[in-house]
């Protein structure tokens, strides 16, 4: 059974930091793109972030978020700097096997409960 478990959201003022974990079990990690998407409310799922040779990120994040992976402890992370009130949001992680880099929900086989991020003006 294959899971994903995000932790490390939480409350921050505007500027601050945050790190997101997502701990994956259940399936061959090193084998699968990871990425990270958001939900604000009232608002649709967009992609954050992804990696697996490479990295991707959204341009609203660029220069901000870091995304990276541990294939030894199978966990993603998301780094999350100068953190601004639009950065509100659920974060998801999500996996799918290898091919190219997707910034596409749909292209994502599984996914996490969320852990919810917020940043407070």
């Amino acid at each position: 059974q294959v899971q994903l478990v995000e932790s490390g959201g939480g409350l921050v003022q505007a500027g601050g930091s945050l790190r997101l974990s997502c701990a994956t079990s259940g399936l061959t990690f090193s084998a699968y793109t990871q990425g990270w998407f958001r939900q604000a409310p009232g608002k649709e799922r967009e992609f954050v972030a992804a990696i697996n040779w490479n990295t991707y990120y959204a341009d609203s994040v660029k220069g901000r978020f870091t995304i990276s992976r541990d294939n030894a402890i199978n966990t993603v992370y998301l780094q999350m700097n100068s953190l601004k009130p639009d950065d509100t949001a659920v974060y998801y992680c999500a996996a799918v096997p290898r091919g190219g880099i997707r910034s596409r929900d749909y292209e994502y086989d599984y996914w996490g409960q969320g852990t919810q991020v917020t940043v407070s003006s």
